[in-house]
């Protein structure tokens, strides 16, 4: 056994060596030769025999041969080397914009060749060379790309609706995405190219799970799986496994999360992607060294060294996976040092490729370990950059989530539409088939029938369009409501303790004056904080907090407060109670700031199925219609939603100049 390895590996430093002199023979040619033609069969070899071996001389010899080819007027011959450049300069050299430059110096002489499969590969090319640095050209070159290929061309027809689907998703436009997807899916299907048809299965649940609707990513996932499993491509389980483990990741789910990822370890060995195989040994490792179980976070570390260093510096995201896992693993183990060169790899590694969650997770990371160490500023400076990127992708998120839910109004619009064109033309045909004797009759009778249908149909339009505006009005409270919650916690955590370890030199510096100023601003942080989020629901309960929000404007203003208070602790969910206690808040808000009050008297009785919320003031009053309709005026309206959002009713009762009275009546599930 041992011989044959020695004869083996004999064998590929032989390959080696000669592969070594024929490359220095063909740079030798390409450099002294003055014959065009013979100086590219040069190149030509020289290309051949660098792919995938050395990016770089493969780069620069491709660039020298398209030249030379576009001088010598062979521009068949440079648009192939153009085409077959694009992936090493997108991603491994992670330059696209070069991509760009030279396809786009082949497309300027695009009507010398007349192979409309090439120019369809040409602008395919510059389609995924743009998609890192400009969607809608991206979009714009696949759309070309399809108008080029002809029906011999399927698989690559398919390939360009799928690259145009990821660039539709990645702008939030899930229609088109959609479409893209389901038509590449078709195509590859047609072409039998099922490896294909399942990326473009794959795409669909890209699109929901990157935009962070996970329950629909599950189902689409699912039915990837029931197709995989039909297929018989056992070898693609081991990325589905692991992608629904980095959604469980996302979501906190850890019981999920390791379970998937133990089901996609169990099927690495019917996977001959190495690729994934650091993906899933890395993500097992991040996942035990979190939980304190080292030996395991170790092996499976051990198992990446072992099997796949040389992948590490093939892929970027390997080495930046693996990076991440060593550095959980270090960080946990409290050895900071190892620790933060490892996190400060993965930051240099998103950074580069332009991967922003990556870079979020990795300046968090980062900023941990510098305080561990003791690095506060370096922390607070890193502590910046992680919020500011949160921010964006909260924003973004937000963005495609409206996107989503307007895709999904927009659709059953156009589903309603149709079914109502349909209809009419369905009467229309009924019409026609009829007796000549009948023609009036039923002519009347169908005019008399679409009436009736229209109406019905513009009645439940309008019905489905209230009900929509609810929905949305509903899950716009949900997520203020989170964007407080988030908001006041970055206020009490972030700013709250950089201002807390201020405070702490302070005291050891003895500046009694500025302590005091900071003191006064960690107070202003912790009130402002509470008013986003009334943390006393979780701490007292409802009805304390109730209570405390009252005597807090009893001892902040002039009014006088009385109350009489039932206990309604534990009647609602926490969303629900949420919502009772902004009620209340929003309530007396708007008489501190309106009603030019003296007293305010608030009462919360329990009955036997139902809460009523009464708060009466001795105000200027309003007329209520005429507030309810002002535009500026959210105040009624927000109370409104919140109650309709608790199945409740609200009811109002105002004088001008007479006080005015807001009664909630809350029913108890």
């Amino acid at each position: 056994m041992l011989r044959t390895s020695l004869l083996f590996l004999i064998f590929i430093s032989f390959c080696n060596n000669v592969l070594s002199q024929n490359i220095d023979h063909y740079k030798n040619v390409a450099e002294t030769e003055s014959d065009p033609t013979l100086k590219m069969v040069a190149l030509d070899s020289i290309i051949s025999l660098s792919f995938r071996k050395d990016n770089a001389l493969f780069v620069t010899k491709s660039l020298e041969y398209i030249e030379l080819a576009k001088k010598e007027d062979q521009l068949i011959g440079a648009a192939k080397k153009a085409i077959n450049l694009q992936h090493t300069l997108t991603y491994a050299m992670n330059d696209p914009r070069k991509a760009v430059v030279v396809i786009d110096g082949i497309l300027s002489h695009k009507y010398k060749i007349k192979d409309s499969f090439l120019i369809g590969s040409l602008f395919n090319r510059r389609g995924k060379a743009n998609y890192p640095i400009d969607l809608d050209a991206a979009i714009k070159d696949q759309t070309q790309a399809i108008k080029n290929y002809t029906t011999k061309n399927l698989k690559q027809k398919g390939d360009s609706y799928l690259e145009r689907g990821h660039a539709h998703s990645s702008l939030g436009k899930f229609v088109l995405a959609n479409e893209d997807y389901r038509t590449a899916y078709n195509i590859f299907e047609e072409a039998k190219d099922y490896e294909y048809m399942l990326y473009a299965q794959q795409g669909i649940t890209t699109m929901y799970s990157i935009n962070g609707f996970y329950d629909k990513a599950k189902t689409e996932r699912d039915k990837y799986i029931d197709k995989v499993e039909k297929l018989g491509l056992d070898h693609n389980f081991s990325s589905i496994y692991y992608n629904q483990a980095i959604d469980y990741e996302i979501q906190g789910k850890t019981d999920e999360e390791l379970k998937y990822l133990l089901k996609a370890e169990l099927e690495l060995e019917n996977d001959n992607s190495k690729q994934i195989f650091v993906s899933i040994n890395s993500a097992l490792a991040s996942y035990y060294a979190r939980e304190g179980e080292f030996d395991k976070a170790k092996k499976h570390l051990d198992n990446i060294e072992q099997k796949s260093n040389t992948l590490l510096d093939q892929y970027p995201t390997n080495r930046m996976f693996y990076a991440e896992a060593k550095a959980t693993y270090y960080q946990k183990l409290e050895q900071s040092d190892n620790a933060l060169s490892f996190a400060i790899e993965r930051l240099n590694i998103a950074k580069k490729n332009g991967l922003g969650e990556e870079k979020r997770d990795s300046y968090k990371q980062v900023a941990e370990i510098q305080e561990s160490l003791g690095n506060y500023k370096e922390a607070m400076t890193l502590q910046k950059s992680y919020i500011a990127i949160k921010d964006s992708i909260f924003n973004q998120s937000n963005a495609f989530t409206l996107a989503y839910y307007q895709t999904l109004y927009e659709t059953e619009k156009k589903e309603k539409a149709l079914a109502e064109r349909n209809n009419a033309i369905a009467l229309l045909e009924n019409e026609n088939s009829s007796f000549k004797k009948q023609v009036l009759f039923l002519a009347i009778l169908a005019m008399v029938s679409f009436g009736v249908i229209l109406l019905f149909r513009t009645q439940k339009h309008l019905r489905n369009n209230k009900t929509l505006q609810e929905k949305f009005s509903q899950k716009l409270l949900v997520s203020q409501e989170k964007e407080r919650i988030r908001i006041s916690k970055d206020l009490h955590d972030g700013l709250g303790q950089q201002l807390l370890l201020i405070k702490n030199k302070l005291i050891k510096s003895e500046d009694n004056g500025v302590k005091v100023m900071v003191e006064n601003a960690i107070d202003e942080i912790r009130t402002i904080s509470r008013d986003l989020h009334p943390f006393q629901l979780q701490e007292l309960g409802i009805t304390k907090a109730i209570i405390y929000a009252l005597e807090n404007i009893d001892e902040n203003t002039n009014l006088f407060i009385s109350s009489e208070i039932d206990n309604i602790d534990n009647l609602f969910s926490p969303e629900q109670e949420v919502n009772v206690y902004r009620i209340v808040q929003e309530s007396l808000t708007n008489v501190i700031k309106h009603a030019n009050a003296e007293a305010i008297k608030v009462s919360v009785m329990k009955l036997s199925k139902l809460i009523v919320i009464t708060v009466k003031d001795n105000g200027i009053g309003f007329e209520f219609s005429e507030q309810y309709r002002n535009m500026h005026s959210l105040g009624l309206k927000t109370l409104s939603e919140r109650t309709k959002f608790l199945d409740g009713q609200m009811r109002v009762q105002s004088i001008k100049n007479n006080g005015s009275m807001l009664e909630f009546q809350i029913p108890i599930k």
